[in-house]
């Protein structure tokens, strides 16, 4: 159903695709687009208050061009950096399903496979994601450590035989933000840290 706001506009109301070049060094996870953000517009994270806080952030420490995403055509690109999801059409109530997540699987595991020569870290936004990371990882020829890390804020894992750490961070979700289990210093620190492993400079 559309937002009264978004009545007149069109609605992209399908699959939504990974954004960022396929040469990226970071690569970021996130849940599923929002039903009126990128199932409305078309790119993940953008139209949606999740993503004003993901593309800030990400414009402070400089992985991003600009500070909002909005539309498809605002200009918006990533330094080194690809923005993906373990769901990818937006889900009823926004609430992705486990059958939803391994239907999706085979498109993760590609986007893991396209950077797998670039890729030194990947930035996982909340524990549905970081759920989704492990069997994916292992299907696109990763090593895995003998014991599946979990979930938390700044948790970092190296995986063995490969010069990639994984980096757990809470989702900007409007139910982390406004509670301020997440803040703006939060998300900064995790993507500045992810810059610096990633040498990006």
């Amino acid at each position: 159903m559309r937002r009264a706001a978004y009545a007149d506009q069109p609605y992209w109301g399908r699959p939504v695709s990974s954004f960022g070049p396929q040469d990226a060094r970071i690569l970021i996870i996130g849940l599923a687009p929002a039903a009126h953000g990128g199932n409305r517009t078309g790119r993940i994270f953008t139209g949606d208050r999740s993503g004003d806080w993901l593309f800030a952030s990400l414009y402070r420490v400089g992985l991003a061009v600009s500070p909002t995403s909005t539309t498809v055509a605002d200009g918006q690109r990533l330094h080194a950096t690809r923005i993906v999801a373990a769901v990818r059409c937006a889900p009823p109530s926004n609430r992705p399903t486990v059958g939803e997540r391994d239907s999706c699987r085979p498109w993760l595991v590609r986007d893991l496979e396209l950077v797998r020569s670039s890729l030194r870290v990947v930035v996982v936004l909340g524990g549905f994601a970081w759920t989704a990371l492990w069997p994916a990882l292992s299907q696109a020829g990763y090593d895995l450590p003998p014991r599946r890390p979990r979930f938390g804020h700044d948790v970092r894992v190296t995986l063995p035989g490969d010069a990639v750490r994984v980096v757990g961070c809470y989702h900007p979700s409007q139910q982390n933000t406004f509670t301020g289990r997440v803040t703006e210093v939060m998300l900064d620190t995790i993507f500045a840290t992810a810059a610096r492993l990633a040498e990006l400079g």
